[in-house]
């Protein structure tokens, strides 16, 4: 199964980003210290190695995105604000939400051709989610450090919200793992998929690694046909992405990584829309988390199955149900 973020981006005139002329402050004169003892001198450092300078096509995608961001931003969109009053709904919305998000996939025949048509069986996953994280050399360690720190975060919320055992794992013992990797690490990201997944599809990894510009992030996983304790998943996530897009992609792929495999128009407040409203999970997509891992749901279920259930637990979770 496969799922991509793709910003909508056709037709957009991009506004230039200004920059802020800074002061130039005057150094500071300190005292010079006195020579220390020879024996208690340490041994010079080597320096760290710098990181490679970027290609063309990676600075090209870097200056892309921090364009596409910042043109997002001043339409209102990739809002943090988890939904508000303008964003309201009601069981009904829920219900059909879900059906259209975690029983239809997002991408048929083609992985990278949109066939919201495609109609699934219900999947999620059974065993425990553990996640680690990879990057390729061209991630710094301040932005390591960033993403890290990201997933750190997230993971618990999801956790706690879905009551599924999701969380950090070293490298050796993960069974989801996100990439962060570049245009410039082709070969990298390759090896790296290759060492985290034998066996994975190579039809797939050659898609992972011939991205076309406007899909930004994207998960894999095999939880849909996957035996209990067998579920694997990997998410790429772009480092040419500026900070909020990189978090965006964090969030959405993570959360679609789970089961919630499909987009839809009239999802709202959500991520799972392609509008790109939100960045970041909102509310109505934790009740959407809830419903996933509500045990009245099974694993192989048909839509037609489960929609009686499907009903029963959006109307408790809006409390549009009788007490």
């Amino acid at each position: 199964m496969f799922a991509g973020k793709t910003f909508r981006t056709i037709g957009l005139a991009f506004i230039g980003l200004a920059l802020l002329a800074g002061c130039d402050l005057p150094m500071r004169e300190s005292l010079k210290p006195q020579a220390r003892p020879a024996d208690l001198i340490k041994p010079a450092t080597a320096p760290s190695a710098k990181p490679k300078p970027q290609s063309k096509t990676s600075l090209a995608l870097s200056e892309h995105y921090v364009k596409l961001q910042a043109h997002l931003l001043a339409q209102g969109l990739l809002r943090r604000d988890g939904g508000g009053p303008d964003t309201g709904f009601r069981a009904a919305d829920l219900a059909r939400n879900f059906e259209a998000i975690a029983f239809h996939s997002e991408h048929g025949a083609s992985p990278l051709i949109s066939n919201a048509g495609t109609i699934t069986r219900f999947h999620r996953w059974r065993g425990s989610v553990r996640v680690a994280a990879h990057f390729g050399a061209s991630s710094d360690p301040a932005q390591r450090a960033k993403d890290q720190a990201a997933l750190k975060t997230y993971l618990p919320r999801l956790s706690r919200v879905s009551r599924h055992a999701i969380g950090s794992a070293p490298e050796s013992g993960a069974n989801f793992h996100v990439l962060f990797f570049g245009a410039d690490e082709t070969e990298e990201l390759r090896k790296t998929v290759q060492q985290v997944w034998p066996g994975f599809p190579q039809s797939s990894l050659n898609q992972m690694t011939n991205l076309p510009r406007d899909i930004y992030c994207l998960v894999y996983s095999n939880v849909s046909s996957a035996a209990m304790g067998a579920e694997q998943a990997i998410a790429l996530i772009r480092t040419e992405h500026p900070d909020l897009m990189r978090l965006s992609c964090i969030h959405e792929e993570v959360a679609q990584g789970l089961g919630l495999s499909n987009d839809s128009p009239y999802a709202r407040p959500s991520i799972f829309n392609d509008d790109e409203e939100f960045a970041t999970l909102t509310t109505h997509d934790e009740l959407l988390l809830k419903m996933l891992y509500d045990p009245r749901l099974k694993n192989g279920m048909t839509l037609q199955e489960a929609r009686p259930i499907i009903a029963t637990i959006a109307a408790e979770l809006t409390g549009e149900v009788a007490s």
